[in-house]
Order: structure tokens, then sequence, then C-alpha cells
């Protein structure tokens, strides 16, 4: 008698190829978007970046349709309602909305102090004066750079938390409802921690070419750094969550 395999392992086959596949989509875009002719290298390399991670948020969530809800009734041990935040990782999470407010944070400080360049073009620098000399100084995480920024990290957040509310209030095991509000809420700080990344690279590429920056650059960079290795972290969890079938407990 031929072995068949359960209808539950197909669906779970499928939900870490739709995985891997939205991951393999954005690294072609991502290096498609890399080295094509531009005169903006940096926003060459954040339209990489946001491809990247707007792929792997569509293939978590493409892996999350695939696998519908049970049509037989389940048994629910109290009438208490669920809530998102029941399913989405207790640590992680916080951190992942910390980083949030960091990237948002910034970008408005970036735009209010950003300059246009010597095109013209808004938020793209910053005017330093160094011993009597001014000098634009770039890029600059501006309204220029905001704005793609800002524009998907909110599509991404509403697409993650339409799907947050579709699991947790959808029939099926508790412990599968986790595994997939685990893996959505890795792919959308796949997207945070990455832009996070790139913004803050931004602000220590200026930093690293101008010697007058005083007491403010060096409280800069004192928040900077340590906060570009905490979105280093997190980014390589998020990867992680993302890649195995089931998501990794932190408890």
């Amino acid at each position: 008698m031929l072995d068949t395999v359960p209808p539950e392992r197909l669906l779970a086959r499928a939900d870490l190829c739709a995985r891997w596949a939205g991951l393999t989509l954005g690294i072609v875009f991502a290096q498609q978007l890399a080295v094509r002719d531009s005169d903006d290298g940096a926003m060459t390399f954040l339209s990489a970046v946001t491809a990247f991670g707007l792929c792997a948020v569509g293939g978590v969530l493409l892996g999350d349709s695939l696998t519908p809800a049970p049509l037989e009734a389940v048994r629910t041990a109290s009438l208490a309602p669920r809530r998102v935040r029941d399913h989405v990782p207790p640590r992680m999470a916080p951190l992942l909305l910390f980083q949030t407010a960091c990237l948002v944070v910034l970008m408005m400080i970036g735009s209010a102090v950003a300059s246009p360049d010597s095109m013209g073009r808004a938020g793209r620098v910053v005017t330093v004066t160094c011993r009597g000399a001014t000098r634009p100084l770039g890029p600059w995480p501006g309204i220029f750079y905001a704005t793609p920024i800002l524009a998907s990290l909110a599509l991404g957040t509403a697409a993650c938390v339409w799907a947050l509310r579709r699991i947790a209030h959808r029939p099926g095991e508790n412990q599968r409802r986790h595994d997939r509000s685990w893996a959505i809420t890795a792919a959308w700080g796949l997207l945070v921690s990455s832009q996070l990344l790139l913004v803050l690279g931004m602000i220590g590429r200026v930093l690293s070419r101008t010697t007058c920056a005083g007491m403010l650059g060096n409280v800069t960079a004192l928040v900077i750094y340590p906060l570009g290795l905490l979105s280093l972290f997190s980014l390589g969890w998020c990867l992680f969550t993302i890649v195995i079938p089931r998501a990794v407990g932190d408890e």
C-alpha cells in the first residue's frame, strides 16, 4: 500500500514554500534594483531593501492564505475573546514596535533638518557648517527618502495587522494560530528592521564625514550605533522565524 502525505503536511509544505518564494523573489528584485544605473545610489539601495521587505511580507501572507481554516466545529475552553496580542511574540513584538517608533521619529527629525541638494531636490542632504565653511552632506534621511520608506511601512503594517486579526478570530488550533502570527510578525519586523538599518546607515555616514558635529553628534552616535546592533539582532530573528516551519519560542 502506497504511503500518502497527510493534507496537513502538504499545507505546511505549501506555507513554507510560499515563505521561501517570497524571500527568493525579494532577493531577485533587490538585485535587479541594486544594479540599475542611477545617479542616486541611496535611493537605489532604498528601493532594493524595500522590495525585499515587501516581498517577504507577501510570501508569508500568501503562505497563510494557502492554509484554509478548518470547516468542522472547534471546541473552545472558554468564552474569552481572542486578542491579537495573545498570539504575537511577547518579547519581540514590543521590540519591533519600539524600532518602528524610532524609525518614524528619525524620519521626522531628518525631514525637519534636511536641506535641498544642489539640484533643488528637497530633503536629500543636511547642511553642515564647519570651520567657517558650509557644505551639504548626504544622503540624509529627509522627506525625499522618508516618503517611500513611510509609504511601504504603512502598506506592510496594514496588510500584517489585517492578517493577524484574521488569524486571531478564525477557528483552528491555538498552536497553529500562534505559529502563523509569529511568522507574520517576523515578516513585518523584517521590513521595519531593514529600513531602520538603512536610515541609521545614512546618519552614520554623514556623521563620519564631518568633524564638527560636536556634542550633538556624539549623542547621536551613542544612540544610533546600539540601535543598529539591536536592528541587526531583530533582522536575524525575523529571517530565522520566516524560513522555518514553526515560529521560534521565546519562552
